[in-house]
């Protein structure tokens, strides 16, 4: 599937969304840093089936939006993706032991009416960071701002 001015559709070469969607999930769950993440635009399916927080992805198209991580740490870090049937896996692998342990959540979720007559949706995403299961800082990530393409309202 390919997003384009609004719209999606069918076509050869969309989808490299999944593989940024993936790394930035993971990222998240490690003490990497994220310098540049983009989302898209546009709000395009219901929760329906959803599994992580609406807005925790990231998009790229070549040769403007790109996903860009650094390595603030002093731990040597590896990047592996695999398929696995139909599935896309992968992880981040490190030369020393993980110190801490990461939760990632959405707050202040909301749908909007707009004064254009459409809706946008809009949420944070955090993290909690623990160590040994305690609390060591609650992270707000990014503000997300999208256009609904679908009806939000519950029908009667």
């Amino acid at each position: 599937m390919q997003l384009r001015n609004g719209g999606f559709f069918a076509k050869t070469g969309g989808g490299l969304c999944q593989m940024t969607n993936l790394i930035y999930w993971m990222t998240l769950h490690s003490p990497l840093t994220v310098i540049e993440r983009w989302r898209h635009s546009f709000d395009v399916f219901p929760d329906s089936n959803r599994t992580l927080p609406f807005g925790s992805g990231a998009t790229c198209a070549y040769n403007y939006i790109d996903l860009q991580i650094r390595n603030d740490t002093s731990a040597e870090y590896q990047l592996k993706v695999w398929l696995e049937g139909d599935f896309l896996k992968g992880e981040w692998r490190s030369n020393l032991p993980r110190i801490f342990s990461y939760e990632v959540y959405e707050s202040r979720h909301q749908f909007r009416g707009e004064p254009w007559g459409g809706y946008t949706r809009r949420n944070e995403i955090r993290r909690k960071i623990f160590e040994d299961d305690t609390l060591v800082e609650d992270q707000f990530i990014t503000e997300n701002t999208a256009w609904v393409m679908y009806n939000p309202l519950l029908s009667e």
